[in-house]
């Protein structure tokens, strides 16, 4: 296979041998480092640094610059022993597909389910789980970062080599066969990708490319990445389309792209991405703290909508510290907002003074992802708690309905569907003097919230580096007879059945009729679909409130709902009105 263009890492040419090019501006020289012989590279003229020689799937090799350091490959697609070992060459032909392209589904029909492949068992055990998952009403599975991080667990967002899917979940093969069993299933999978930042641990990038990163802009986990270097830029395209061609993934998920500069080069990234990528579909999805609607409305198929989660947490929690301050006042009215326009803020001043967000109105339902809990709302609370163990089941039910049963795009994170306790701790695996450190930082983090403004208090969270937090967050599959007697999966199916009825076709079409407060903690709200009228009421507030939803066929009513359409406390009622 011969590139179409000039690709950084090591790849293979029609007579079989393979170029190796990495970006070095700052190395006067670079050799390869080939099973121990040492092969000087030829510089290019614009930072790299080439050399085409014989090798064989598994070969070892590492850079050498300046005849100091010796780094692994940044482009390496293959990391058997980790971030500081040596690269090795995939085997691009091992692995014999069984499917051809994607999943063959519609992003109307999604409902994703966040997992992080370590704490299930790896690749092989996911793989195993996906007919389980699928009978749920899983059709798509959203993957935690895979990126080769330091250490032997972390949740991923400290990657240091995104072309490397790590080996501590298994091979690259099994991988590829983890994506095919979930198409073979008819089951999208996304993969989360960083594009914002690399780990604290294993990057040896600013030694040799300073110019990857740009002291005079920062982020929060240190110089932002200089995505004006053309070879920049380059790097985390053909990251992208790694991951959409070689390994077939339906659709990325883009971690924080509110920290990426300048923000063109999303569009870049996606017009690469349409001009190069798979010819199956391929759904981008964003996380973006500054709600550019503009972003949604010019390709990208949807955001990760945390304002619905934020109000919605508020509701049901009455939690009013950290982000949750920005929704503590009327969460009801930014839930409803959040059910008829898409977003909570919409360019108004948060209480850091800071106008967020665009007008989302005009954007269709299915451009919203939404979620009760997902990774970071679980695992950013000190203990990792699940709202399983705080919120009462009743109000706990309304919260999934409401999740499921809108004409946005529904999330859960894993374990959700039967309920599962376990928590999910912030969890790394770093050596010293980088353990105690994040350790520390962690428990800072909360410094400003009540609960643990006494330092004794901070010192009961959880120290991310014990592997006792790993294991506390491990959540496997229940065995067949346990859920088949899980009542909280059979509302879950339920829910999931209605939605598959209703809502999986039209999403695209579907138009809000407006959302209204009905009373504390109690929102009605209405979409227009093809076929006919989709409501819902719920009542998360303390005395009993009247539904007020048009007459038609009632097909949910959870908790006490009576005759008139009156609802109690931890209440529902959703109505179809067919045209």
């Amino acid at each position: 296979m011969t590139p179409v263009r000039r690709r950084l890492g090591a790849w293979r040419q029609e007579d079989g041998t393979y170029e190796f090019r990495v970006w070095a501006p700052a190395a006067g020289s670079v050799a390869l480092i080939l099973e121990g012989k040492v092969l000087p590279m030829l510089e290019e003229g614009d930072g790299c640094h080439v050399c085409v020689h014989a090798c064989a799937p598994g070969m070892r090799y590492r850079y050498c610059m300046d005849g100091t350091l010796s780094v692994p490959d940044p482009a390496s697609r293959w990391q058997p022993e980790g971030v500081q070992g040596a690269s090795a060459i995939p085997d691009e032909d091992a692995y014999a597909w069984r499917t051809t392209g994607g999943a063959g589904r519609a992003w109307s029909e999604a409902v994703l389910y966040e997992v992080h492949v370590g704490a299930v068992g790896g690749y092989r055990a996911l793989e195993a789980q996906l007919p389980a998952l699928a009978a749920m009403g899983i059709t798509a599975l959203q993957l935690m970062p895979l990126a080769t991080f330091a250490g032997s667990r972390n949740w991923g967002y400290d990657g240091v080599l995104p072309y490397a899917p790590t080996s501590v979940y298994g091979s690259p093969d099994e991988l590829k066969s983890l994506v095919d069993a979930a198409h073979a299933l008819r089951m999208l999978v996304l993969l989360d990708v960083v594009f914002n930042h690399f780990g604290p641990e294993g990057n040896h990038l600013a030694a040799y490319a300073p110019a990857f990163f740009r002291e005079d802009l920062r982020t929060p986990w240190g110089a932002a990445i200089d995505f004006r270097q053309p070879w920049v830029q380059r790097y985390f395209i053909e990251n992208a389309l790694m991951w959409l061609r070689d390994y077939r993934f339906d659709g990325l998920r883009l971690d924080a792209v509110h920290a990426i500069h300048p923000q063109t080069f999303l569009q870049t990234l996606r017009e690469a991405i349409h001009d190069d990528g798979p010819r199956h579909p391929v759904y981008l999805v964003v996380e973006n703290e500054n709600n550019a609607a503009s972003l949604l409305d010019q390709g990208y198929a949807a955001q990760w909508n945390d304002d619905f989660h934020n109000a919605l947490h508020v509701v049901l929690t009455g939690e009013h510290e950290g982000y949750y301050a920005d929704f503590a006042a009327a969460p009801a009215a930014r839930l409803a907002r959040v059910l008829s326009e898409g977003f909570a803020w919409q360019g108004e001043i948060t209480r850091r003074g800071h106008p967020r967000g665009e007008p989302s109105g005009g954007l269709s339902p299915d451009h919203f992802v939404v979620f009760a809990q997902n990774h970071d709302q679980i695992g950013n609370r000190a203990f990792g708690d699940r709202l399983q163990v705080s919120v009462a089941p009743a109000r706990l039910q309304v919260a999934q309905a409401l999740t499921a049963l809108t004409p946005m795009i529904p999330l859960f994170f894993m374990g959700e569907p039967w309920g599962a306790r376990e928590p999910f701790l912030f969890f790394t695996d770093f050596p010293p003097p980088l353990d105690a450190a994040v350790r520390d930082g962690r428990r800072a983090e909360f410094s400003h919230f009540a609960a643990f403004a006494n330092p004794h208090a901070r010192a009961s969270i959880p120290d991310p580096n014990a592997l006792e937090t790993f294991e506390a967050s491990r959540c496997p599959l229940p065995p067949p007879d346990a859920l088949a007697d899980n009542a909280w999966l059979g509302t879950f199916q339920a829910n999931l059945a209605l939605r598959r009825r209703y809502l999986a076709d039209g999403t695209a079409q579907a138009r809000s009729l407006g959302a209204a407060v009905l009373a504390d903690h109690a929102v009605r709200a209405g979409w227009q679909l093809p076929g006919g009228q989709w409501w819902l009421a719920f009542n998360l507030g303390t005395g009993r409130v009247a539904a007020s939803l048009p007459d038609g066929d009632t097909v949910l009513a959870l908790g006490d709902v009576d005759a008139t359409g009156m609802l109690a406390p931890g209440a529902m009622l959703v109505r179809w009105v067919a045209q």
